[in-house]
C-alpha cells in the first residue's frame, strides 16, 4: 500500500465530512422526499397562523386515533399506547402516545416546536382615512426586517368576535378571486431622503400601514367617507363593526401557497418555515408511532418569537398542568412525580437554524455552519455572544443522539447560529431544560429566517422527519 493510499484510508477513518443529504438517499426515498414535501405544502398553505396550524394538527390527531384530554380524563384511566391531544387557547397544542412505562419512571421523548411566525398584527384601533385612502395600523411581532414587508401582496388572517358574542374566522387574500392588501412604498425619483438612511431606519413600524379602500360611501356631507365604505362593506358580509377591532386578533402575513424553487424543485419557499417545518416533521412522526416503550411527545407552542410569555407560550403551566393530569390518571398525583418525570425526559428541541448563505459568507463560521441539503442540524447550544441564553447540551446526550441517527441513516451535520459576535438567538429549549430534562436543539437549516417568504431545502425537512422518528423510536 503506497504512502497515499494509506493516507486516503486514514483520512475516511479519522476525519467527519458532513455529506450531502441527496447523495445518501436510499432506495426509493427520492420518491418520499417529494411526496413529503407536496403534504408539507398543503399543511404551510392551510397553517398561516398558529390558531390555522393547531386546526390542522388536532384534525390530523383524530383523523389518526387521538382523543382529547378531557376525553381521557371522564374515562378516567389510562392504557399503554393511548393516543391523546391537548390544546391550550387554540394557539398551542400538545399530541402524546402513552409508552408501556408509566410517565413517572420512564418519563417522555418530547419534540418540542413554536407555531407562531414573524408577521404584521393590526392594532386595536386599525382603521382609518388620510388622503382618500382607507388603511389599517400594525404593530410587527417578532423580528423583522421592515423594509421586506412593502410592495409585496397581503392577506389577511385572524379571529373576530361579534358585540354578541359570535366568533368569525377571516381569511382574505388567499383565493385567486379575493382581494389582497398592500403596504406602499416610495418610488425612488423621490426617495432622496430615504435611501440616505439605514436600512433599519427606511421603513418605520408606525410606516407599516395596510392599504384597503379608496372608493367614498355616498353622501358628500359626510366624514371619511371612505372609511366609512370599508366599514359598510365589512358589515354587509360579516355582520361586524369598529369597536369589533379591539377584540379582534387579525394577522397580516403574505398572500399565495408555498412553492417549490428551482429547476429541479429541491426546495420549498413559504412563509413560516420558522419554524413550521421542525412543527412539520414533528407531527408527521409523532403520528407514526405506536405503541413506544417511552411516552412520546409532540409540543407545538405559541408566542416563542417574542420570548415564549404569556398562556399559551412555553414559559406558561400549559404543558406542566397537562403532564400532571396524565399523571393523575396513572395514579401518580404528586408533585414528585412529575419532577421524575421531568428528570427522565429527554427532549430535542426543534427550531430551524441559519444555512450558509454564499451571497453573505462573513456572518458565519464555514467550519461550523449549517448547510442547504446536508440534513437535520444538531445545534449544542444557541444563545448570543458568550452563550447567552443557552442551554448548552451536555457530551453524553449529543453522543446518544449521534448513536440515533447514526444507527437509523440519518444525514445530519452540526452548525451555530452565525458566528461568536455576530449575533444570535434562542429557541425554547432552555425552558424544557429547567424542569431537568436532557435537551439539544435540532432542525431545519433555512435560508432567508424571518423574511416574508423563507427557503428550505425538501431533503433537509426529510432528514428532520427521519431524525425525529427515530428519536421518538
Amino acid at each position: 500500500m503506497t504512502i497515499e493510499e494509506q493516507g486516503k484510508k486514514l483520512q475516511e477513518k479519522l476525519t467527519k465530512e458532513f455529506k450531502n443529504a441527496w447523495e445518501q438517499l436510499e432506495n426509493n426515498e427520492m420518491d418520499e422526499v417529494f411526496a413529503l414535501g407536496e403534504a408539507y405544502k398543503n399543511f404551510m398553505d392551510k397553517g398561516k397562523t398558529e390558531r390555522e396550524c393547531v386546526h390542522e394538527i388536532v384534525r390530523k390527531a383524530k383523523e389518526n386515533g387521538f382523543i382529547s384530554l378531557e376525553e381521557a380524563m371522564s374515562i378516567g384511566t389510562l392504557k399503554q399506547g393511548e393516543k391523546i391531544y391537548a390544546i391550550n387557547r387554540d394557539k398551542a397544542v400538545a399530541l402524546f402516545v402513552l409508552g408501556k412505562e408509566d410517565i413517572e419512571n420512564g418519563g417522555m421523548r418530547i419534540v418540542g416546536s413554536h407555531l407562531d411566525a414573524p408577521r404584521l398584527d393590526l392594532k386595536a384601533c386599525p382603521l382609518y382615512e388620510d388622503g382618500g385612502l382607507a388603511l389599517l395600523k400594525t404593530h410587527y411581532y417578532g423580528g423583522i426586517k421592515k423594509y421586506q414587508w412593502v410592495a409585496i401582496p397581503l392577506a389577511l388572517h385572524g379571529v373576530i368576535y361579534r358585540n354578541n358574542g359570535e366568533k368569525l374566522n377571516i381569511v382574505i387574500g388567499e383565493d385567486e378571486n379575493d382581494p389582497v392588501f398592500y403596504i406602499t412604498d416610495l418610488l425612488p425619483h423621490l426617495a432622496a431622503d430615504q435611501m440616505k438612511k439605514t436600512m433599519g431606519e427606511g421603513i418605520t413600524g408606525e410606516g407599516l400601514n395596510i392599504l384597503i379602500g379608496n372608493i367614498p360611501f355616498d353622501g358628500k356631507d359626510l366624514n371619511e367617507r371612505v372609511k366609512l365604505n370599508i366599514l359598510n362593506i365589512l358589515h354587509e358580509k360579516y355582520g361586524i363593526v369598529e369597536e369589533d377591532f379591539t377584540v379582534a386578533e387579525i394577522e397580516i402575513v403574505p398572500a399565495g401557497k408555498a412553492r417549490d424553487v428551482g429547476l429541479d424543485r429541491s426546495m420549498i419557499a413559504a412563509h413560516g418555515h420558522d419554524d413550521r417545518v421542525c412543527s412539520y416533521a414533528a407531527l408527521k412522526a409523532v403520528l407514526e408511532i405506536e405503541n413506544p416503550n417511552t411516552t412520546v411527545v409532540g409540543l407545538f407552542v405559541d408566542k416563542e418569537e417574542v420570548g415564549s410569555m404569556g398562556n399559551t407560550g412555553m414559559e406558561s403551566m400549559f404543558f406542566e398542568n397537562v403532564v400532571a393530569e396524565l399523571l393523575a390518571l396513572q395514579g401518580k398525583d404528586s408533585h414528585l412525580a412529575i419532577r421524575r418525570a421531568f428528570k427522565n425526559t429527554k427532549v430535542l428541541s426543534g427550531d430551524v437554524t441559519a444555512a450558509f448563505d454564499p451571497t453573505y459568507p462573513e456572518v458565519l463560521d464555514k467550519k461550523n455552519a449549517s448547510y442547504v441539503g446536508k440534513g437535520v442540524t444538531i445545534t449544542k447550544y444557541t444563545g448570543v455572544r458568550g452563550k447567552s441564553g443557552s442551554s448548552d447540551a451536555n457530551a453524553e446526550f449529543l453522543a446518544e443522539i449521534r448513536k440515533i441517527f447514526n444507527d437509523n441513516n440519518v444525514t445530519w451535520q452540526v452548525g451555530e447560529l452565525g458566528k461568536v459576535d455576530q449575533g444570535g438567538g434562542g429557541t425554547i429549549a432552555y425552558i424544557l431544560a429547567n424542569y431537568g430534562a436532557e435537551v439539544v436543539d435540532c432542525g431545519t437549516p433555512m435560508l432567508s429566517m424571518h423574511a416574508p417568504m423563507e427557503l428550505i431545502s425538501k431533503v433537509d425537512l426529510y432528514m428532520t422527519y427521519k431524525g425525529y422518528k427515530a428519536f421518538y423510536k
